[in-house]
């Protein structure tokens, strides 16, 4: 089951749903982000600060410790899911995090029914989960530039690098 983060903890996706369903009645724009954003660095930062700019709500989807295991094996996530899901809530351009088990975010994204599904531009576009159910309902998917050498993985081979030396 996905839950939501927002400020002040975690509530079932089925109580986020109508507060979404009211805000694009009032015109806002849904924006709908995922990842594992392990290791909270400045290319997540202007990643999720670039997202956001293309809407007035931003709901970051967050695989949870048990899919990143099956995702990017059994060494990380390294930081837990409870915390990875407050850093980015700290963030200014978030404005939900929702905790997802699945090893893709289609069930959410079907779920939420962004009008704006962002991606990395190193997603090809026909590859970009989500993508044909967002276009179905009318919705755009925006693929962002991303900082050049800033990622988890070069961020923890810097740090093994200097520490064992």
């Amino acid at each position: 089951m996905s839950r939501i983060v927002r400020r002040g903890g975690a509530v079932p996706l089925e109580r986020l749903l109508p507060s979404l369903k009211a805000a694009r009645a009032r015109g806002r724009r849904i924006v709908f982000t995922n990842g594992v954003f392990d290791l909270l660095h400045v290319g997540h930062a202007r990643y999720l600060a670039a997202a956001r700019a293309t809407g007035d709500l931003l709901v970051v989807g967050l695989n949870s410790d048990a899919s990143v295991r099956r995702i990017k094996g059994p060494k990380r996530p390294i930081v837990p899911e409870a915390e990875r899901a407050e850093m980015l809530m700290s963030l200014r351009s978030v404005d939900h995090v929702v905790v997802f088990g699945d090893d893709t975010p289609e069930r959410l994204i079907r779920a939420i029914r962004p009008d704006v599904l962002v991606k990395g531009a190193d997603w090809a576009p026909g590859k970009i989960v989500g993508a044909d159910a967002v276009k179905a309902a009318g919705g755009r998917v925006v693929r962002v530039r991303l900082a050049r050498g800033r990622s988890t993985t070069a961020l923890v081979g810097r740090i093994a690098s200097r520490y064992t030396r």
